[in-house]
């Protein structure tokens, strides 16, 4: 069976957490319009960053690569994203269960990180992982209708 991978990452500092730049990171979209083709065994990835304006930038990269565990069993997909030790903050105590996806569903899946680096030099970072996931042949504007399924595992960024 197909299976649609979009990965949507915004990236941000301490100077987009109010006001204008904040809103104009809030205004950033987590859902794209697929490419053409050879979405069904790559995955399309949108990079979006404060110091290019949240403009985005798409690249593919082999489905393997993107942090996230999918597995078809029983005529379902499960989808499980990962997270690194090392990008644990926020902290998330009690992390949900995988979804089942049935042929014709999609699941966007958020998940917000922050990092300092290793001495505390710098400001910290933050950024936004939205999977787009979608089990079965689906239409190049998939990702920008409302998902079967929301997970919203964004925790407080301080």
């Amino acid at each position: 069976m197909e299976v649609t991978v979009q990965w949507v990452q915004t990236w941000w500092t301490k100077r987009s957490r109010g006001g204008q730049a904040a809103s104009c990171r809030n205004a950033a979209p987590v859902g794209f319009v697929l490419p053409s083709a050879g979405t069904t065994t790559s995955a399309h990835v949108i990079r979006m960053d404060e110091r290019d304006g949240f403009d985005p930038f798409e690249a593919r990269l082999d489905r393997g690569e993107v942090d996230v565990r999918l597995r078809e069993d029983g005529g379902r997909l499960s989808v499980f994203p990962r997270i690194q030790p090392m990008f644990a903050l926020p902290p998330r105590p009690r992390r949900p269960p995988a979804v089942r996806l049935a042929p014709g569903q999609w699941v966007r899946w958020q998940l917000n990180y922050r990092f300092s680096s290793a001495m505390g030099m710098r400001d910290w970072s933050y950024w936004l992982d939205t999977f787009n996931i979608a089990y079965g042949p689906v239409e190049a504007d998939v990702f920008l209708s409302t998902p079967t399924v929301f997970v919203d595992e964004q925790g407080p960024l301080r």
